[in-house]
């Protein structure tokens, strides 16, 4: 063993020699995320579906769903690159203070990241929650950040969807119809932020947010979101650079 190398980095660098890291965003040997691919992931804004579903809560994605962001959450969902919790769930930490930004005042306290659950069937084939470890991050880094921030796990999923490829958004709606249900935890006076890798037509936080909602007073904080990734908006040549100003309540 070297001199003044402890046993961790002497086999972190033994594991780099044998598997070599690869960016996931762009292929680039070094790095888990290089630079220049987690630069894209510090771009917060207001998640814009291309047709707002009624309901859709104030949501802020940390980056666009799109080239490097997209190879890299599908690496970690799908492809067991579990290492990526790290700089997503940073991201994420980024989304949910950029949501929490546009609150009026201080945000009420606590502040309850509350995960989308996945199916069980998403469950088995990844053989992890992938959403969780994120959250897991995201809560550490708010933490250190001075936010008092919890995971909170106030959803669960029942019930069996079909796949959502392919569908209308208002066929998604349906779909997603009864997919949730609330646990019965007091959240009184807390925000409640829903936390997922991406946001496309906004449904799924839709629904999840209506869940939510229910029963909860005027006075209480309200139901935000925050994600790792949205898909573009496609905005059509003749309104560039005329688009209206995003509010908060869409609704």
């Amino acid at each position: 063993m070297l001199a003044g190398v402890g046993p961790a980095a002497v086999l972190a660098e033994l594991a780099d020699l044998l598997l070599p890291r690869t960016c996931a965003g762009c292929g680039t040997p070094g790095a888990v995320l290089c630079p220049a691919c987690a630069r894209l992931l510090a771009r917060p804004h207001l998640a814009a579906p291309r047709r707002f579903p009624p309901g859709f809560p104030p949501t802020v994605a940390a980056g666009p769903y799109a080239g490097p962001v997209r190879a890299a959450v599908i690496a970690f969902k799908e492809r067991g690159r579990a290492e990526l919790a790290g700089p997503l769930g940073t991201a994420l930490a980024l989304a949910v203070a950029g949501v929490l930004a546009g609150l009026r005042g201080p945000p009420p306290e606590p502040v309850l990241l509350v995960p989308l659950p996945s199916s069980a069937a998403a469950l088995r084939t990844r053989g992890r929650d992938h959403v969780r470890e994120m959250t897991a991050v995201a809560v550490t880094e708010l933490r250190a950040a001075g936010l008092p921030a919890t995971e909170a796990r106030l959803l669960r999923r029942r019930g069996r969807v079909r796949d959502s490829a392919g569908l209308s958004a208002g066929e998604r709606r349906s779909n997603l119809a009864g997919t949730f249900t609330a646990r019965p935890e007091s959240t009184r006076g807390a925000v409640l932020v829903l936390v997922d890798d991406v946001v496309t037509t906004g449904a799924t936080l839709t629904e999840a947010a209506a869940v939510l909602s229910a029963g909860r007073r005027p006075d209480d904080g309200p139901v935000l979101a925050a994600v790792v990734a949205a898909t573009p908006r496609r905005v059509p040549p003749a309104v560039r650079g005329d688009a209206p100003s995003a509010a908060h309540n869409p609704r």
